[in-house]
């Protein structure tokens, strides 16, 4: 019997920054079976820290927009329609919002034969003319998979219909995360997370104060940049404890930051399914976390890690000083997540479940995909 021919699967992301979805989306481009897909790659704007990961696998087209109002997106969407059309792609998979409302109606235009959206973010502040934009573009996808049962629950309270959404959840590299030794001794404190406001950076810093009044000698390393580097400076001169912050700024070197590191937190108002706790609980870290979004599908609390409600610093400082009064406990607790994350996550079991994804939807629509591997 003759091979089946390979597919044209196209990805289309915003940008390649350093972030969450731009992690998960270039890993799947990384690592899908070039046996089974001829790989495209778009964007909308080709630039960002993580932009050599992708070059160094391929080309990748541009289209880029400055907003879907003005009059040069739409020529940008026809052009990605003809790019589609000259590659006769098969499959179109958009990373996110915006590259869902740019790319899945073009794409339908096209006549690509399978789309499919994304929605990995929380995306609470979406205005009305977002929303109407989002259900547009949803209505031109066959499916739109999210990242965590929390995620779903949003996408259908915004009238995404339910049998179009598909859950897959985060993956991670685990091999680049190695646990460090028990330790009999925890005051070093870190949270790895982009600088923004829902990122509850505010929320640490308070709860600072009060765990270092009972351990003078613990420390925190805050890895990650964005636009709240000025707010989090001045907050920790008001409260006079930057000698105890380091601002370690955005870093390559996460795993190894982690291995150094004694307890891990995420603060958020707002998460979908977090790289950041992943990360931690894979490197065998007790992590405190909002019970907020996909973050009760990483951690049961008590079992493999601890949670805490969103915006409370007292109940952060708290759990904080319990791990630090009871090394033990870390010591479990860490075992137990790092335990979760082997047994649930992975970027194999991610891009396996993309990839049976795409081809069950292309046979629900009478095109049959490449094999899948036993």
């Amino acid at each position: 019997m003759p091979a089946t021919p390979l597919l044209n699967l196209a990805v289309v992301m915003t940008s390649f920054d350093a972030g969450g979805t731009e992690r998960q989306m270039i890993e799947l481009v990384r690592r899908l079976d070039r046996s089974r897909w001829n790989l495209h790659v778009a964007c909308l704007h080709a630039r960002g820290a993580w932009l050599s990961r992708v070059t160094d696998v391929g080309p990748i087209a541009e289209f880029p927009i400055t907003g879907f109002r003005r009059p040069d997106t739409c020529r940008q969407a026809l052009a990605f329609a003809r790019w589609c059309t000259r590659h006769q792609i098969d499959v179109v998979h958009a990373a996110d919002f915006y590259t869902n409302v740019f790319a899945l109606p073009a794409a339908a235009f096209a006549r690509v034969p399978l789309r499919i959206g994304s929605r990995r973010g929380v995306y609470r502040d979406l205005s009305l003319a977002q929303l109407a934009l989002q259900r547009a573009a949803c209505a031109c996808a066959h499916a739109i998979v999210a990242n965590s049962a929390a995620i779903a629950a949003q996408l259908q309270a915004e009238r995404i219909p339910p049998d179009k959404v598909v859950i897959v959840p985060n993956g991670l590299d685990l091999a680049a995360f190695r646990p460090a030794p028990a330790s009999t001794r925890r005051r070093r404190v870190i949270m790895v997370s982009n600088l923004r406001p829902e990122k509850g950076h505010a929320v640490l810093v308070d709860a600072a104060v009060e765990i270092l009044q009972r351990f003078p000698d613990a420390h925190f390393d805050v890895v990650g940049a964005g636009p709240e580097l000025l707010s989090i400076q001045a907050r920790l001169i008001e409260r006079g404890i930057a000698r105890a912050f380091s601002l370690l700024g955005q870093r390559e070197d996460v795993p190894a930051l982690l291995a150094r590191a004694d307890i891990a937190v995420l603060p958020s108002h707002a998460e979908s399914l977090p790289n950041a706790v992943l990360e931690a609980m894979a490197a065998g870290l007790p992590v405190v976390a909002s019970a907020v979004g996909g973050v009760p599908e990483l951690i049961a609390d008590g079992r493999t890690g601890c949670l805490v409600p969103a915006g409370d610093a007292e109940a952060l400082a708290h759990r904080i000083c319990v791990l630090m009064d009871d090394p033990a406990l870390g010591t479990r607790l860490g075992l137990a997540a790092r335990a979760e994350v082997q047994a649930r996550y992975s970027f194999p079991r991610m891009v396996s479940a993309m990839e049976a994804l795409y081809v069950h939807e292309l046979a629900k629509r009478g095109r049959r995909g490449p094999e899948m591997a036993a």
